[in-house]
């Protein structure tokens, strides 16, 4: 089978497709045919090494959506089940850019009905990231939020879900994206943040910059592991480190067919064009994600 893979570390240059074994489920674990799969500034942070593992082979991707293939013992999912999974890993030989990848059975959730596998795939990490951020806040209906990058994958997310829990959400997003944020269930959206909130879910990783615009015993959460800014003013700081949780994926997809999420695609690639859609992630202003279809 044909995966996306960095043998060397750099700029869009070092993905490589190759030609690989298609890799085998073992217990409790479910073999995918990929349909679709997200490209996520992750990536880029693998394919520049910035999480490690020189020397070696790295699959790229996170994100799956398609068809089961095979399945291992122990495991409710059937051949022919339409799904979307998380497949978490920094620096393993394969990733979920291939035609086939292998999860975990409880990293998997039913597709969703109302979307096709490209707007699908956009779902797992970001989708995740954002709720899962969202419940280190432990926000209540009608306490205010402040996102963030809202007009981007997680941080449109968020805008969403937050406002469907009842929670008086702004959109920090360049002029030109406000609209859009708006559209999102934003009750405000600001370009310059100015005032103090509740909370912040900093999806754009400002840090201390962000941190500022908490009131004193608010809460913040960012979206890179371990690399929250520390506490000031009593403010709780957390980050998120995303999890492949199927059945909380399971909500989302519920989400997704009720309409209160919307997954946003801004191109398409064919995965042997997985080095042009890292050069198109690496030109900014992207709205909605990049999806390598195999």
């Amino acid at each position: 089978m044909r995966a996306a893979v960095v043998r060397t570390f750099g700029g869009p240059e070092a993905v490589e497709v190759v030609e690989t074994e298609r890799p085998e489920p073992g217990a409790r674990q479910v073999r995918i045919r990929v349909a679709a799969s997200a490209l996520n500034p992750v990536d880029a942070g693998v394919r520049a090494g910035v999480f490690g593992g020189a020397g070696k082979q790295i699959g790229l991707g996170w994100d799956i959506a398609g068809t089961v293939d095979a399945t291992g013992v122990a495991t409710a999912w059937s051949v022919g089940d339409e799904v979307v999974a998380l497949d978490y890993g920094m620096v393993e030989p394969l990733g979920a850019h291939a035609e086939y990848v292998v999860v975990d059975t409880d990293a998997v959730a039913e597709a969703p009905a109302t979307v096709d596998a490209v707007h699908a795939a956009t779902l797992p990490l970001n989708a995740l990231t954002a709720v899962q951020a969202l419940d280190l806040l432990e926000l209540t209906p009608g306490q205010s939020l402040l996102v963030t990058g809202a007009a981007g994958a997680v941080g449109g997310y968020a805008v969403q879900l937050a406002a469907h829990r009842g929670v008086t959400v702004t959109g920090l997003a360049r002029e030109g994206d406000a609209e859009l944020v708006r559209s999102l269930g934003a009750a405000h959206v600001t370009s310059v943040e100015a005032g103090a909130f509740d909370a912040v879910l900093d999806a754009a990783v400002l840090g201390e910059t962000a941190l500022a615009w908490v009131r004193d015993g608010g809460a913040y959460t960012g979206v890179i592991p371990q690399a929250q800014p520390a506490s000031v003013r009593g403010v709780r700081t957390a980050a998120v480190e995303v999890s492949a949780d199927g059945a909380r994926l399971a909500e989302l997809v519920r989400l997704v067919d009720e309409r209160v999420l919307t997954p946003r695609v801004a191109e398409t690639f064919a995965l042997d064009d997985a080095a042009k859609a890292h050069a198109r992630l690496a030109e900014g202003g992207v709205r909605g994600r990049l999806v390598l279809v195999p």
